[in-house]
């Protein structure tokens, strides 16, 4: 059983969460201000810890999402996690960002989740998985055509797609067994997987964790 602070920054979502033992005590996030992360991650973090009479010296570690997603984003809380960490002598834990998001979708048996992150053009982020969240189509970043699920429709019915990036497949998609939900990562659901991997140690070497980008980060430059 842990005391665990959880951040969540790889989307436009700034949201930070205090986990007891798994369970939600404290949520603080903010889906509509755009990347305001570096302004706001550390007052949510405060306020989260106040909300809950949680100070700093009483966490167990820190969990962070770890991507794929935003570079920006990543590299702020991966920062903020890390240097919490360091200063604390706490464990810090990650947790893939993709994973999170399938646990906003209730599934059935019979049924699967493919979360999907916005990326470039008619590319997201994406993986597949089944109704108990096991991954059964490893992470990658996907170029979206019309039949690009065919497979999982026509075994699995519906399947659910969530995540800021389901628009761009929808759009293209003519599967009627298709069922999507624009959702954001949230801090909320990385309370009860980032309770599980500390009670296996399942933790980072905080002087070497990297974000799980996926892609390499490109610049564009005008000439």
């Amino acid at each position: 059983m842990a005391t665990i602070l959880n951040l969540e920054t790889t989307t436009t979502n700034c949201s930070a969460s205090l986990g007891i033992n798994g369970e939600i005590a404290v949520l603080k996030e903010d889906k509509e201000g755009g990347y305001s992360h570096a302004e706001k991650l550390h007052v949510f973090i405060q306020e989260v810890l106040e909300e809950a009479n949680i100070k700093f010296s009483h966490l167990d570690a820190v969990a962070v999402s770890k991507g794929p997603g935003s570079y920006t984003g990543l590299r702020i809380g991966v920062s903020a996690a890390k240097g919490l960490c360091f200063s604390l002598n706490i464990p810090l834990i990650s947790i893939s960002t993709l994973e999170a998001l399938a646990h906003q979708v209730d599934a059935k048996q019979n049924e699967v989740i493919v979360p999907m992150l916005d990326a470039r053009r008619m590319e997201v982020y994406t993986a597949v998985y089944s109704s108990e969240k096991v991954l059964i189509s490893p992470i990658e970043a996907k170029v979206l055509e019309e039949h690009s699920f065919d497979n999982y429709f026509s075994e699995f019915n519906p399947v659910h797609f969530i995540g800021n990036g389901v628009k761009k497949f929808e759009e293209i998609s003519s599967a009627k067994n298709a069922f999507f939900i624009d959702a954001l990562p949230s801090a909320k659901e990385m309370a009860k997987l980032a309770e599980a991997k500390y009670e296996k140690s399942d933790t980072e070497d905080v002087a070497y964790f990297e974000p799980y980008y996926l892609k390499d980060f490109i610049v564009n430059r005008k000439n």
